[in-house]
Formats: C-alpha cells, structure tokens, sequence
C-alpha cells in the first residue's frame, strides 16, 4: 500500500445510503424506488446509456439535488442534517467537466481541496501543501505544480482535479466519468488510485461508459435503464452480454483477454 492509501486508510470511514430514491428529469422518472447502500473497502460503477441518469443520480447521492422521495444518508444522518463543512469532510464530489473560474497554479487549485479541514479565515497550513503536493505526485502531476491550469491540456486539467479531490480526504469519493479526457494509461492509473483507497477502506462510486473497466476495477455495478428500471449486483455476475446488450441497447459479446474479461459491441 503506497503513502497515500495509507493516509486514506487511517481517517474517517462512511456508509453512503440510498433509501428508495427516485430520480426525475422533468416528467420523466428516470430511477425509480433506489435501495442502496455502499459501504467502506466497496468500489461501485454506475453504468448507463447517455441519459440515463448516471450524473443526476450521483448529484443526488452527493446532495446536490434532493431525490423526488427517498433520502439519502451518510453513517444513517441524512444529507440535509449536515452542514456544508460536515456534509464535504465526509463526501467529494468530482464533475464529469470544470471550469476554473479564476487561473491559478496547479498546486493552488488543489489546495482547495483541503478547505473542508481548515478553520474560518485560516490559511493553508505547510501540512496542507505536503499534502496537496503528494496528491499531484499520485496522479504524475508533481512536476507541473507551478503551471498555470490554463496551459495545462484537458488529460492534465482532470488529473489536477481528480489530486484535488484526493486531497480533501472525504470519507466517500462520488466520480462523475473520472476517466474524461485521459489516456489509456491514465484512466487505468486513476482507477487504480481509487481501487487502491477503497481497498484501504474508502467507499468509492463511480459512473463508468466502459463496462470493461467495470469490470476490471469493481466490486459491484449499478446499471440504469433510463425508464425507472435498475439492477445492482456483483460485477462478476451482473456484467454479461445479455445485460449490456440490453442496457446499451446495442448488441454486446464478451471476450476474454489475459483472464480479464473484455466487453465489445458486436
């Protein structure tokens, strides 16, 4: 186990929890009835076709946006009890895009990762840069510290982003499609990270287009059909051609590569 899961496995442990959630999009009932629970040391991918409601569900789940019934809790406090200081020790967020509103250096970006763990009006302590520094490090970024986000490409942005996250230290760690914008070798290097945290004890939900990597890096799988229907179970039963060629709506097969299991449209 690297320094940084270490760090990870020695702070706080969650249980997130979906109590019969509904999810809408205007008139449309896109998850319908969600019983849920993710617990520490779980990866869980969220699978669907665009539309779905993969990033409306995790919005909710991070309490972004109230279910239409149901709640949502973590350690069985529901979302709307906690302040927002509470609510992001325990939960982090990452957005499938973002947008800098001011241009700053990296390192600076993700040193607001640790504002959920600094008093009112207090600065950055030296901790917090090590920290923000061995988060970059985790996602090869050490060496572009000082550069400014604005001349960084988009791979890079979101590595940035995904060390931001990784520098607040949430209890749980909510992905909105962590692998945008990266290589190959970057988007199986970030979802190592995060198996590496759950394996440390940290809970991790993550929306995934690829059912491969599903079911590479994850415990159990959620897919969403996008017309209130859903299914949640373990990757290695749950993900199978059937399922997928109905989840996709496209004709799915499955392929074996090196003992890994491979997923392709046919």
């Amino acid at each position: 186990m690297d320094a940084l899961s270490r760090a990870h496995g020695a702070a706080q442990r969650a249980v997130l929890a979906a109590g019969g959630i509904t999810v809408r999009a205007g008139a449309r009932v896109l998850v319908e009835d969600l019983q849920l629970q993710c617990a520490p040391g779980e990866m869980l991918a969220i699978l669907g076709r665009n539309g779905s409601g993969k990033t409306l569900t995790l919005h909710t789940l991070a309490g972004l946006r109230r279910p239409t019934q149901g709640e949502v809790s973590v350690d069985g406090v529901p979302l709307p009890e906690l302040s927002r200081r509470a609510l992001a020790l325990r939960i982090g967020l990452l957005p499938q895009d973002l947008e800098d509103a001011f241009v700053v250096s990296a390192l600076d970006t993700v040193l607001v990762g640790r504002h959920p763990h600094l008093a009112l009006w207090q600065w950055e302590t030296a901790q917090d840069e090590r920290l923000a520094r061995e988060a970059l490090a985790a996602v090869d970024m050490a060496e572009f510290a000082q550069r400014r986000t604005d001349s960084l490409s988009g791979g890079e942005q979101r590595r940035v982003a995904v060390a931001a996250l990784l520098a607040q230290q949430p209890a749980v760690f909510l992905l909105d499609e962590p692998t945008n914008h990266l290589d190959p070798h970057h988007q199986l290097a970030v979802l190592a990270l995060f198996r590496g945290l759950a394996n440390a004890g940290r809970t991790v939900v993550t929306t995934l287009h690829d059912p491969t990597l599903a079911a590479r890096f994850a415990d159990r799988v959620l897919l969403l059909f996008g017309d209130g229907r859903w299914a949640l179970g373990p990757a290695d039963t749950t993900l199978n051609a059937a399922a997928l060629s109905e989840l996709y709506l496209a004709a799915m097969v499955e392929l074996g590569q090196d003992g890994r299991r491979v997923f392709l449209s046919a």
